[in-house]
């Protein structure tokens, strides 16, 4: 992969993370999988929402689904986006 390639391919993982509710369906999905109906209880909004929220981050390869029974059941593909996580509050808490 070329560096320009990289960096382009980095910030797009960067922008799909960057929205709340997707941060939020990440750190569920850390804890197990999860289908949309369960997701969009959680989060509150309407079904299509989550769905395009999922979408967005399915496309971007931080997480992966699979159909059982008539159902999408959702995962985490890769849990070391949650260090992200860990180093943003540190960043937070350096700054106070």
């Amino acid at each position: 992969m070329l560096q320009e390639e990289r960096y382009t391919y980095m910030a797009g993982v960067m922008k799909a993370l960057a929205h709340p509710t997707r941060l939020f369906i990440v750190d569920e999905l850390s804890k197990g999988p999860r289908n949309v109906g369960e997701l969009t209880e959680m989060v509150g909004m309407d079904m299509s929402t989550i769905s395009r929220h999922l979408s967005v981050l399915k496309q971007n390869g931080i997480i992966a689904a699979k159909k059982q029974n008539n159902q999408m059941i959702y995962h985490l593909l890769c849990p070391c986006v949650l260090d992200m996580y860990k180093c943003v509050i540190k960043i937070k808490e350096q700054a106070e």
